[in-house]
């Protein structure tokens, strides 16, 4: 197995002692990217090893902009966006836009500061995934950062993979102050999935009474 291959599984498999030795013996592994041009940092971000991405930024891994916006790195944003040309609406080698994985990650600020240079808010993955900014942050249960997005534009009855829209997402994921949030700005509450799933459906085969108790009582009002 080349190194190459073994970094990235060391990083899948959250072995941070193997990550730092093939990194001592390779110093360029720090910045290495997959064969779908991901590197390091954001495979450690994708598979919550959080102390190998800490390392790798650490042994001075290049962070392009979405690595950047991933792991809430602000300032290098900036420096990209601002000094590198670097455009705030691009995307990430695995189809995600910018501001997306920012979003998914809860970093509010760099979602800000994306859409404030021209990042488009409801930009849809081009991965096949439908995800948007909207989505990753309702999924991830980042509240603050669906707030901001609903109030400067983004669509909450958007509808992607298996016909879920973000209400449906959050009555799946129990996530209460988000539904409260997206049915405040007209999210539709009579929304079902592609096999005919309510929210009230969601919520009751996931067990979050909460949830299903918000729309049983929305439904007898």
């Amino acid at each position: 197995m080349s190194d190459h291959k073994a970094f990235f599984e060391a990083i899948r498999a959250g072995d941070l002692a193997a990550v730092k030795s093939l990194v001592g013996a390779d110093a360029s592994l720090a910045s290495a990217r997959n064969d779908s041009g991901v590197s390091g940092v954001l495979t450690a971000v994708y598979t919550g090893r959080q102390e190998i991405r800490d390392y790798l930024i650490g042994s001075g891994a290049v962070l392009e902009l979405h690595d950047a916006a991933a792991v809430g790195n602000l300032a290098r944003v900036r420096e990209l966006v601002e000094s590198h040309g670097a455009p705030a609406d691009s995307f990430s080698p695995d189809g995600f836009p910018v501001v997306a994985l920012a979003a998914f990650l809860g970093h509010r600020e760099i979602v800000e500061y994306l859409a404030s240079h021209g990042a488009e808010i409801n930009a849809v993955a081009t991965n096949g995934s439908g995800y948007n900014a909207l989505t990753g942050a309702v999924t991830s249960g980042h509240t603050a950062v669906v707030q901001w997005l609903l109030e400067h534009g983004a669509n909450p009855n958007y509808r992607y993979s298996a016909g879920y829209s973000p209400l449906l997402a959050a009555a799946a994921n129990g996530r209460l102050d988000i539904a409260k949030l997206l049915l405040a700005h007209g999210a539709d509450r009579q929304a079902t999935t592609n096999d005919g799933k309510s929210a009230l459906d969601l919520a009751n085969e996931r067990n979050h009474p909460q949830v299903a108790a918000l729309f049983q009582a929305r439904a007898a009002s």
